[in-house]
């Protein structure tokens, strides 16, 4: 079903064939999100004709698909551990990151840009390029992601490499998703709105549904509201208070700067929170928006872990399980019966037919928690550094002017 080859300056190797009985790998998991860098582990022995052909970050790796034709995996090995067992056999476990993460092995510029958000992802790609090899290099695809006004103001920073830069500045900001695409070997990186299509096939109990499990997330529901608007400028024109008020809804409100939802808070409690929209100037603007946030907010987020049969593969359906796509999700026992969303898939080489599905919402693992405590960490020591260079700067006209 899948082949396994691995290249080394041109010169491939094919280390796992279906149809060759000694040509195994031991194991392999391809692992692939929504916005994230695809992943691929796998292990074989000593007899497997891989074994010393590979090297760390230099070695190429790719996963076909003999069926369809298209590339499941494709992208290189991070890095080697061995392991052996109490006979004596040994066995080479190996990580591999996908495509995108070449834009790790470039660094930004510090360059003051103005432009649109396509422009910018052009700038960025084009300066990645110019660094790194050739079969490392992205040109921009289709992007049909922008914002209110298609333009951007902003400061790009030596500091960063070019895929942080590329989830800051534009994923974080602007929302979207990326997507790799090749077209005669050349490789684009598309922006979309959402990737995936909608699909037909129905993933069922008793048809193609083999176990599933939910999860529940409710840390970031909010039953009590707190809309703030634009900052209102001091009148005291000596302050120094680095926190400025912002416009509330006290006055439209009945005194008070929340809007609580009765339902939700007799079900959870009381859960406070705040939302920020900073071009709203007039109380009863920010009332209405508050209103229609917390009415539309999810009470959770949910999450379905999947296995399922991929029937596609022995020819009992027409459409595959992809990341992206939406499917009928129909489960009597758990009272499901809706079009659900794959935003991750699990799959394994040696069992084809299994595919592992991650479907709904997305939670955020420890390591994205401590990513954007240490981004939010970066944007504080960047403001004390801003600060630092203005009070210089304003100490300097002082001088200047006595």
């Amino acid at each position: 079903m899948y082949k396994v080859s691995i290249k080394n300056d041109g010169t491939e190797t094919v280390i796992h064939n279906p149809n060759v009985n000694n040509l195994k790998l031991a194991s392999g998991s391809i692992r692939t999100e929504i916005n994230k860098v695809d992943s691929f582990n796998f292990s074989f022995y000593m007899n497997n004709p891989g074994y010393g052909k590979i090297k760390p970050l230099k070695t190429l790796i790719n996963v076909l698909n003999m069926k369809t034709g298209k590339y499941e995996f494709e992208g290189r090995v991070l890095g080697p551990s061995d392991n052996m067992d109490s006979s004596g056999l040994i066995n080479s476990y190996f990580e591999c990151e996908g495509e995108l993460g070449y834009l790790h092995d470039s660094q930004q510029r510090h360059l003051e840009f103005r432009g649109t958000p396509k422009e910018l992802l052009q700038t960025v790609l084009e300066y990645h390029n110019s660094q790194v090899e050739d079969y490392k290099h992205f040109h921009l695809g289709e992007m049909n992601v922008t914002n209110s006004t298609n333009y951007i103001y902003l400061y790009l920073s030596a500091e960063q490499g070019t895929l942080d830069i590329i989830e800051e500045k534009l994923l974080d900001k602007l929302g979207g998703e990326l997507q790799i695409r090749k077209v005669n070997g050349v490789r684009f990186l598309d922006y979309l709105i959402s990737i995936g299509e909608d699909k037909n096939t129905e993933i069922r109990m008793e048809k193609n549904l083999v176990s599933m499990s939910k999860d529940v997330d409710t840390t970031e529901i909010v039953t009590r509201l707190t809309p703030l608007g634009a900052r209102i400028k001091s009148e005291n024109e000596n302050s120094t208070d680095a926190s400025q008020a912002r416009v509330t809804i006290e006055e439209v409100n009945n005194g008070l700067p929340y809007l609580d939802d009765e339902a939700l808070i007799k079900e959870f409690g009381i859960q406070g929170g705040s939302v920020i929209w900073d071009d709203v100037t007039i109380s009863e603007n920010l009332k209405t928006k508050g209103l229609e946030w917390i009415n539309k907010q999810k009470t959770a987020h949910v999450q379905y872990q999947i296995n399922a049969i991929d029937l596609s593969l022995i020819g009992l359906a027409f459409e595959s399980f992809e990341r992206g796509d939406t499917f009928p999700l129909i489960n009597p026992v758990m009272c499901i019966n809706e079009r659900l969303r794959v935003i991750g898939k699990t799959l394994e080489i040696n069992s084809p037919q299994d595919t592992n599905l991650t479907i709904g919402d997305k939670f955020k693992t420890l390591n994205e928690y401590q990513s954007d405590v240490n981004k939010s960490t970066k944007k504080v020591l960047d403001l004390e550094n801003t600060v630092g260079v203005l009070t210089e700067r304003i100490n300097s006209w002082k001088f200047e002017l006595l």
